[in-house]
């Protein structure tokens, strides 16, 4: 009899330690259960059949994630793509220029290998563009680009496939969470549109805040500003031209392969700044060349239009069209587009010397 009063407390405490456990349980594992249909039903990147009906605008600047769904909506016939050299070229101008519902893809920082992944999400998803707008840079033309296809930023390769089921599966993380969260706050008003649903965002700073001092020290940096020779490229060897390689032109071409004839294609090399390109003289230059007539052969064998604006001229030396090495400003982005049309549609020259027809 003396023991019954313990063994009954030791009996009563361990079913008050299972029932405070299952609770917990409950409560724990069902948190997780409506946070994870929150974000099935809110679904930020358009993926799930069965989430809510609502209008999902881009409220992430992580385009790698968010521009797929531009590519799903169906509402564009033509993209662009690149990097944030291009970013600034409005795709409302240029469609009108063209005649199509054009969407601005480019992507910060993408390596020829994504930029290849999204227009090859396009052509599957959307159908075969009816303009697509290549904007070109030096990771085409980047000797290692096969060994480096993504950056530190990741990429999220579940959204550019065509499995579903892994969908439920990497939309489950506190970045997905985040993103659906801010979704339902842009319907409260209580949160901006990130960029338009065309992709374009003019992310530099406002014109009237433009400092042309501030400006050229972004270009240069440390080094002092120079005045870029009429120098021709050294001629390469032989041998040396031969033992180039570059990696992207093989899937450039491969993709360009998969378009029909009806889709017009353009290859643009974008107006960096001199002191972000190799400098005129210089053996860099020479293998840049190389790589350029590499593009041209593959848009002349493709059907393809390229026009460049990548070389030394009155654009890309003037300091004050530039708000750091690669970035234009809204104006000159505006003179792109134009130019761009004009020389694609009618074939117009620059009056200028600013920009080389390369493959009418």
């Amino acid at each position: 009899m003396i023991f019954r009063q313990p063994l009954q407390a030791d009996e009563n405490k361990d079913r008050e330690w299972r029932h405070f456990v299952a609770v917990f349980l409950s409560v724990l594992l069902g948190g997780i259960a409506s946070i994870y249909l929150f974000v099935l039903l809110v679904d930020p990147y358009s993926v799930i059949p069965f989430s809510l009906p609502i209008d999902r605008r881009i409220v992430s600047i992580s385009q790698r994630h968010m521009y797929p769904q531009i590519v799903r909506s169906q509402h564009f016939d033509s993209l662009i793509v690149g990097t944030s050299t291009s970013r600034l070229l409005d795709p409302e101008l240029l469609g009108k220029k063209f005649g199509v519902r054009l969407a601005n893809l480019a992507m910060d920082a993408a390596t020829a290998w994504e930029q290849n992944a999204m227009l090859d999400y396009f052509r599957r998803k959307a159908g075969p563009p009816k303009v697509v707008i290549i904007a070109l840079d030096g990771v085409w033309c980047d000797q290692n680009a096969d060994r480096t296809r993504v950056t530190f930023r990741g990429f999220p390769y579940w959204l550019y496939d065509d499995e579903p089921w892994n969908d439920y599966f990497n939309l489950f993380n506190s970045g997905t969470v985040e993103i659906a969260g801010r979704l339902v706050g842009y319907h409260l008003g209580l949160y901006p549109e990130r960029m338009r649903y065309d992709g374009y965002d003019a992310f530099v700073p406002p014109e009237p805040t433009y400092d042309l001092a501030h400006a050229r020290q972004k270009i240069w940096g440390s080094r002092i500003p120079e005045t870029p020779p009429d120098a021709l490229p050294l001629p390469l060897l032989p041998n040396e031209r031969s033992a180039l390689s570059f990696p992207a032109l093989t899937w450039l071409d491969a993709s360009l392969a998969k378009l029909p004839q009806s889709t017009l294609k353009i290859l643009a090399f974008m107006p960096v700044h001199i002191a972000a390109q190799p400098w005129p003289g210089s053996h860099n230059e020479a293998i840049e060349a190389e790589c350029k007539a590499r593009i041209t052969d593959i848009a002349r064998k493709r059907g393809a239009k390229a026009i460049d604006w990548r070389f030394n001229s009155v654009l890309t030396r003037n300091d004050a069209n530039y708000w750091d090495s690669l970035h234009y400003r809204v104006p000159i982005a505006s003179r792109i587009a134009e130019e761009l049309a004009q020389a694609v549609l009618q074939g117009t020259a620059s009056a200028d010397g600013t920009y080389r027809i390369l493959e009418p």
